[in-house]
């Protein structure tokens, strides 16, 4: 069972805003959208909840198409604040809520369960206009995920927060991902992608550039990184062959080489010197694979 998106394309007049995108999202797991402004993962999302017809392509969820009768199982948060400002905490989500078919009396009861979970109980009788953007958010997310839904979109969720913030809501999303919930988000941060997602689309101007298992693009992708640290000079390996760059900082040293094999030698050849305290081969980041791809610095 799983999330299909299959050639899924969006065009407005000329321009593409999502082109042909193919990706599956195994249920129960964390699937991260990573992309700048303009990438089109917003738009991706609005098609998945049917607020955009897409203009080519087809999405599944369990071997059928998206339809109304799906709502009250999906939990979306939007990037922009959707809450009305006049209304006291409690009155937002009873009314958001109730229109995912829950009653008074559980609304209240899920509500005063995560309202503690965000360490926020003291505003559940406040406006929301009274609330810091912070709190705003907290209460937002807790409208989209209230009715325990099974798959949950959460479109830049932690975007603007402080890190005490963050960290409490990267908490509950891992929460809810543990209990079952198959999650997509939307972000920016690539630290957040690499610490929370088992899989990941890399979005560029409407583009897929990269998809997948997280480790698997990792291990598959040819460029390493070395971290060698000793008192020794080996600034000498900015000409081996296999490396692409070199930086050195005090005793450390960081080398970006093309294959791991380069490795072996370049350990060969520093061992002749003397003793280094470390000699690591290190994955390559996010952002080293998305320069890349797409052959610029990502914003």
């Amino acid at each position: 069972m799983s999330l299909v998106l299959s050639n899924l394309t969006k065009r407005f007049d000329d321009f593409t805003a999502v082109d042909d995108i193919n990706i599956e999202v195994p249920t129960g797991s964390m699937y991260g959208f990573l992309g700048g402004n303009g990438a089109g993962k917003t738009t991706t999302f609005r098609m998945l909840l049917g607020l955009l017809t897409p203009t080519a392509g087809n999405i599944t969820y369990n071997d059928k198409k998206i339809d109304y009768s799906m709502t009250d199982k999906i939990g979306y948060l939007p990037e922009e604040r959707g809450l009305h400002p006049k209304l006291q905490v409690d009155e937002q989500i009873q009314y958001l809520a109730k229109l995912k078919g829950m009653k008074k009396a559980d609304i209240d009861k899920q509500l005063d369960f995560w309202l503690e979970e965000f360490e926020v109980p003291e505003n559940k009788q406040k406006k929301i206009e009274k609330l810091s953007k912070g709190n705003q958010q907290k209460i937002q997310l807790i409208a989209s995920i209230i009715h325990e839904p099974e798959l949950i979109i959460l479109d830049e969720p932690f975007s603007g927060l402080d890190p005490v913030n963050v960290e409490i809501l990267k908490k509950a999303v891992k929460n809810l991902n543990e209990s079952g919930a198959t999650i997509l988000f939307s972000t920016h941060r690539m630290d957040h992608v690499e610490e929370l997602c088992e899989e990941l689309c890399i979005l560029n101007k409407g583009q897929q550039v990269v998809n997948g298992n997280i480790d698997d693009i990792k291990s598959d992708f040819g460029q390493k990184e070395l971290v060698i640290e000793g008192r020794h000079d080996i600034s000498f390996l900015k000409d081996f062959p296999g490396v692409l760059d070199f930086k050195q900082k005090r005793n450390k040293n960081v080398i970006k080489i093309a294959e791991e094999k380069y490795a072996e030698d370049i350990y060969n050849e520093i061992i002749r010197i003397g003793y280094f305290k470390r000699f690591q081969v290190m994955e390559p980041s996010l952002n080293d694979i998305f320069i890349a791809k797409v052959g610029r610095q990502y914003e």
